[in-house]
């Protein structure tokens, strides 16, 4: 049985020093992921009010 991906790729930008949005297909919650050199991190990504953003989940 295939085990499918929780998580998707939605935006990247840079090679070095990267900035990447992944959403959670199973709560659509968007988190920001950035790494730099050996370090990295990710947390959820917030609109100006504090809240998560979610992304709307299409049904397969």
């Amino acid at each position: 049985m295939a085990k499918s991906e929780r998580f998707e790729k939605v935006y990247t930008q840079g090679k070095v020093t990267v900035m990447e949005i992944w959403v959670d297909k199973e709560t659509g919650v968007n988190y920001v992921f950035h790494a730099s050199g050996y370090s990295g991190g990710m947390t959820p990504l917030l609109d100006r009010e504090g809240k998560p953003v979610i992304s709307l989940i299409m049904d397969k």
